[in-house]
């Protein structure tokens, strides 16, 4: 059995994650928030619930005893911090295996007209931020694999594709779907895409802007 905890699990991505891995009959579910509430009773359901904040070094380590593998959906101007916390953490517990989700153009990587756009709706702070968060991952031992989504929609579809870290991104859209489904993937397959950060988009979403910006 793999024994999985979801840092930030009431997430609008994470949830999608934890849809597909319930119906893994390998994986047990840790599901770990600040806000239980935000929860489904369905959706509580599908693994033990910790409530704790990832920056309390104290209720983390004690959630992360007896996991392989950390999957972390997580935001806020302290990312960084928390990036911080979860590599200091795992390394005490002696967790190797570490699913980032991070930000499209932490490498400045998107091109054209889209990447000016992308870079002004995500401003000076929050870029920097979310790229000295996977900075510290990247510097650190751990097993990591950092998804970069394109602009994320609600679309009720499992539809994209990959670039590597130092190719230029492709499309502008993804569904958070997919992202579920691909977190799920890496779980089913935890040797996969180690040491790798990849630009995740719809195929054929080219543009200036994502398909609901165009109006």
């Amino acid at each position: 059995m793999k024994n999985v905890i979801v840092l930030g699990a009431a997430g609008n991505i994470a949830k999608f994650a934890e849809e597909y891995l319930a119906l893994q009959n390998d994986v047990n579910l840790k599901l770990y928030l600040r806000h239980p509430e935000k929860l489904s009773i369905e959706e509580a359901k599908r693994g033990t619930i910790v409530q704790g904040d990832v920056l309390d070094e104290v209720t983390l380590t004690a959630a992360l005893q007896g996991q392989d593998i950390v999957y972390a959906n997580l935001a806020g101007k302290d990312i960084e911090q928390q990036a911080k916390t979860i590599v200091k953490t795992m390394d005490q517990v002696g967790i190797k295996r570490l699913i980032w989700i991070s930000s499209i153009g932490i490498y400045d990587e998107v091109p054209g007209k889209f990447g000016e756009w992308n870079n002004q709706m995500l401003g000076d702070t929050y870029l920097p931020t979310y790229a000295a968060a996977v900075k510290a991952i990247e510097n650190s031992d751990l097993d990591y694999t950092v998804l970069r989504p394109a602009w994320l929609s609600d679309k009720d579809e499992v539809n994209y594709e990959f670039t590597q870290k130092g190719e230029p991104f492709k499309g502008t859209e993804v569904s958070r779907k997919s992202i579920g489904e691909l977190v799920a993937k890496l779980v089913e397959q935890p040797t996969k895409h180690v040491h790798e950060s990849l630009g995740v988009n719809k195929p054929n979403t080219n543009g200036d802007k994502p398909e609901w910006y165009q109006k």
